[in-house]
């Protein structure tokens, strides 16, 4: 009976490859076109295509299925029994950084609208694997903590905005690029890194420490060099770790062992020990947190567009899946009730790349009420997006059916994934706490995030009264601890949609202020309000270049 086969395969999408990720993104394409000058323009969206169609192929794509089934490993000894303390990592992660390195995700400081196209470039690459968005992050965000010391950084930046990928591990000097991570965390003391134990002796020559002590979370641990914290005679400080001391010998690294993760498979975390580790302070002693805070304020709003990275790639497969799929006589993608589920995705995505993109411009303005903005808006848009990737991400698995819940779909890779940026870099706590100490200390931050939302005053009759809300929650700061987390999001979904009634369609403002801001919709996904074009909000989600 070899001639009637059971297997004939039917009503399966096919695969969502061999696609352009940024030019599939009509969102994101818009979102760096209106932050981009008409002369850097055309460069800049060749550029993005570009790494766009490498994210979008079969090969890209392969690698990052092949880093997640070989996570890395760690080899502490020789087969002499020398310490060497290596991270080793499959072939095909190598190739997925080195991509990232050469296509500009740390080189951000260096070209013209240099934070609006990595950003949008660290948003596509996420969606093939974010676990090597990690080092790339961490390298880009090490830059301005470097600059509180003008011969490190004059020494070091090169290397770290290099287009360069050079994995070797040797003294930094005789390289054309490096990487960097980060240590800051202790067993004892989490976010509250004041409570760290690491101690900082001085040597003879000025700058220079030994440090003795631990690191619960080292980021990056095959890295050139780490900014960690410790404790000097000033008090808590900021100091370089370069991982090859320049005489060639390794520095004192001892990586104890990597943190079994539930997502982020292919990326190494790390325990790491310091014993007599020569360090190289960066800024002034005591002055610790104030100088690696830079680094931190970058890599918070790496985990606003990582998880927007995330939503996207999800929302792109579950719009993609119902496109093709039919159930109950027609087309899943047009059957109302799944319509309104992948709207309301859609709209969250939408929104989330908006905000972060936004806040990458203001990188690039520099100006002294761009700056004031971030202070505010970079810890509440990292709490909430973060906080809407995971259940987003859950419904998105949700709409493939089983097949959403099956490795070879991709889906679980993201699920995983997408409680990572709530937690890393201050969890929410943290991050809505940072937003009261800024309401609270620069009434420049709270002017420049008004004078942001002010310019969608009266586009949507929503926004304004969301807004008219934020202020009786801004005007009573006392006791607001407590209700913080409330807060933030309330600044978050302003921010959000003054955005969007000014630069999305029609139809993508008005069911984002019906649902978010009027309070027309229910607690689930897919619980939007009738009267929405909501068909027009889909098609525009939809991953067709």
């Amino acid at each position: 009976m070899a001639g009637n086969s059971t297997h004939t395969v039917t009503n399966q999408p096919p695969p969502l490859v061999a696609y352009d990720v940024f030019t599939a993104d009509r969102a994101l394409v818009e979102a760096v076109e209106r932050h981009t000058a008409a002369d850097t323009r055309d460069e800049v969206r060749a550029e993005l295509a570009a790494l766009g169609r490498s994210a979008g192929s079969a090969q890209v794509q392969e690698w990052g299925a092949l880093a997640n089934e070989h996570p890395p490993r760690l080899r502490t000894h020789d087969r002499y029994g020398h310490r060497v303390d290596r991270v080793e990592f499959h072939p095909a992660w190598h190739r997925m950084l080195g991509k990232g390195v050469s296509a500009g995700l740390t080189a951000a400081w260096t070209r013209p609208a240099g934070h609006v196209r990595r950003a949008a470039g660290f948003l596509i690459w996420t969606q093939v694997e974010a676990g090597t968005c990690c080092p790339l992050s961490m390298t880009h965000a090490a830059v301005p903590a470097l600059r509180a010391d003008p011969e490190l950084a004059a020494e070091w930046e090169p290397l770290l905005t290099s287009v360069i990928y050079d994995q070797d591990l040797r003294p930094a000097a005789s390289k054309a690029g490096a990487l960097f991570g980060m240590g800051m965390t202790e067993k004892q003391g989490g976010s509250d890194v004041r409570a760290n134990t690491t101690e900082a002796r001085p040597l003879a020559e000025a700058g220079t420490y030994t440090l003795t002590g631990h690191k619960w979370f080292c980021s990056a641990p095959m890295s050139d060099g780490f900014l960690v914290l410790a404790q000097a005679p000033g008090g808590l400080t900021c100091f370089l770790v370069p991982r090859v001391l320049p005489d060639g010998a390794l520095n004192t690294f001892l990586i104890q062992r990597l943190k079994d993760k539930l997502g982020n498979r292919s990326n190494a975390s790390a325990e790491v020990e310091f014993d007599g580790t020569w360090a190289r302070r960066v800024g002034e002693e005591g002055r610790g947190v104030p100088t690696i805070i830079e680094m931190v304020a970058a890599t918070r709003l790496d985990c606003a567009l990582g998880s927007a990275g995330l939503m996207r790639q999800a929302v792109a497969q579950a719009v993609h899946h119902c496109a093709h799929r039919e159930a109950f006589g027609g087309k899943l993608i047009d059957k109302p009730l799944m319509r309104n589920v992948l709207a309301d995705l859609a709209l969250e995505s939408e929104a989330a790349t908006a905000l972060a993109l936004r806040l990458a411009a203001a990188h690039d303005d520099g100006g002294e009420r761009e700056l004031a903005l971030l202070r505010l808006a970079v810890p509440a848009a990292k709490y909430w997006i973060t906080k809407r990737c995971a259940p987003l991400v859950v419904e998105a698995a949700e709409c493939l059916g089983g097949n959403g819940y099956v490795e070879e779909s991709g889906l679980p890779r993201l699920v995983r994934e997408s409680p990572l940026n709530s937690i890393w870099e201050g969890a929410g706590n943290v991050q809505a706490l940072d937003v009261l100490r800024a309401l609270r200390r620069e009434p420049g931050a709270l002017d420049a995030c008004l004078t942001e939302i002010g310019r969608s005053h009266g586009a949507d009759h929503r926004l304004d009264r969301a807004v008219k809300d934020l202020f009786t929650e801004l005007a009573d700061l006392d006791g607001a601890e407590a209700r913080a987390r409330r807060l933030v999001e309330r600044l978050a979904l302003v921010l959000q949609g003054s955005l969007l009634v000014r630069y999305a369609p029609p139809a993508v403002a008005d069911a984002f202020c019906a649902s978010r801001l009027g309070g027309d919709r229910g607690a689930a996904f897919g619980t939007l309000p009738s009267g929405l074009d909501l068909a027009s909000v889909v098609v525009r989600a939809r991953p067709v270049s």
